[in-house]
């Protein structure tokens, strides 16, 4: 089912992998053995990222992280990666929510081919058509086969989620068979570190809270989650015909948020309903929204940078001391800094609940 990609003009071509919607994996792996059925979509990305790391293609290797559980009743995972935060690139200076793209920064339209591994385009099925994904590494990868998807580099968008990128990272999500096989966004302010349209992917060996805590409904199709360090926005996408419209509802609020002058985080991750796992119904994605103030550049005495996967409940941290030491509360002391008063937030859910009803 794989074939040669048509590509830009210009731009490396890599294979393509072609999919329709019978390659949805509905129901994902259990967690007591999240490994036991690969997908096709797993299976490729993950011998192809590990091919280049064996080629030495990432700016480090990357071996089993020390990882531990910081006593509370949060939970918060804490995981050493001392080697990201030395070798990785440099954060491009952001100064606004709306940045134009910036040919002469780094971007993505200079990646190697070799860090490309291939391009999801799909096929047939209801709606419009997904933007295709190019995928490639993360050469400073957080974890195992942690991937870029890119929609198409070559038409040089900034960091401004689009309904259509999102949509393809949804149904990337619903292609692997993994239990934790996550995707995400960071918009400017948020954490971004590259002012050119992308998404993570990446495989977490661990279930979150935020998978099956139950939500308090603010809308027909919109609620607030507080599981996890940060309140989210939450959507839910039943199965594949529900991710254009979760798309469109995600892109819609976010681009409420910038108007706003607040930044914003994504997470799609399969999980619960959003009354929770006894209120029946079948898994399906769970997409986390946050709004936050946004940062501009590092903030002085901070311990960690605050992205998608410190909102969710994973910190990757810089130092073994830190890593040692922090408890829960200075964690979620340099977390919650980011975030919105209280009824700041209630009133924000409020108008996103009325925009997404008209």
């Amino acid at each position: 089912m794989t074939a040669m990609a048509e590509g830009e003009p210009g731009e490396p071509n890599p294979e393509a992998f072609v999919y329709g919607e019978e390659d949805f994996v509905l129901q994902a792996a259990d967690w007591g053995d999240p490994d036991s059925a690969p997908s096709r979509l797993d299976r490729l990305l993950l011998a192809g990222w590990s091919d280049r790391m064996e080629r030495g293609l990432f700016r480090y290797r990357l071996g089993p992280l020390p990882t531990r559980v910081l006593p509370g009743p949060v939970r918060l995972v804490a995981q050493l990666n001392e080697q990201r935060s030395a070798e990785r690139r440099p954060p491009q200076p952001v100064r606004s929510l709306r940045d134009p793209f910036d040919p002469g920064a780094f971007n993505f339209t200079r990646l190697r081919p070799a860090e490309l591994l291939f391009r999801l385009r799909r096929t047939g099925g209801p709606g419009p058509p997904s933007d295709p994904l190019l995928v490639a590494i993360n050469a400073s990868p957080l974890e195992r086969g942690h991937v870029l998807l890119l929609p198409e580099p070559a038409r040089r968008l900034p960091q401004v989620l689009t309904a259509p990128a999102l949509r393809g990272a949804l149904e990337a999500a619903l292609l692997s068979g993994h239990p934790g096989f996550r995707v995400g966004f960071n918009g400017l302010g948020g954490g971004a570190s590259v002012n050119h349209l992308h998404l993570h992917g990446l495989y977490l060996d661990r279930p979150l809270p935020l998978e099956e805590a139950p939500a308090e409904p603010l809308g027909p199709r919109l609620g607030l989650l507080r599981a996890g360090p940060a309140p989210a926005f939450l959507f839910f996408a039943p199965g594949p015909a529900a991710l254009e419209p979760v798309s469109r509802a995600v892109c819609r609020a976010a681009e409420h948020l910038g108007g706003a002058g607040l930044a914003c985080n994504v997470l799609a991750t399969r999980g619960d309903p959003p009354a929770g796992p006894g209120a029946g119904g079948r898994r399906g994605l769970r997409v986390l929204l946050w709004a936050r103030r946004p940062l501009f550049g590092p903030k002085a005495g901070e311990p960690f940078a605050v992205a998608l996967c410190e909102l969710a409940g994973l910190l990757p941290l810089p130092t073994e001391p830190l890593y040692r030491d922090i408890t829960e509360a200075q964690a979620l002391s340099a977390i919650r800094q980011h975030l919105l008063p209280e009824p700041e937030l209630l009133h924000l859910g409020g108008e996103l609940a009325r925009l997404l009803e008209n």
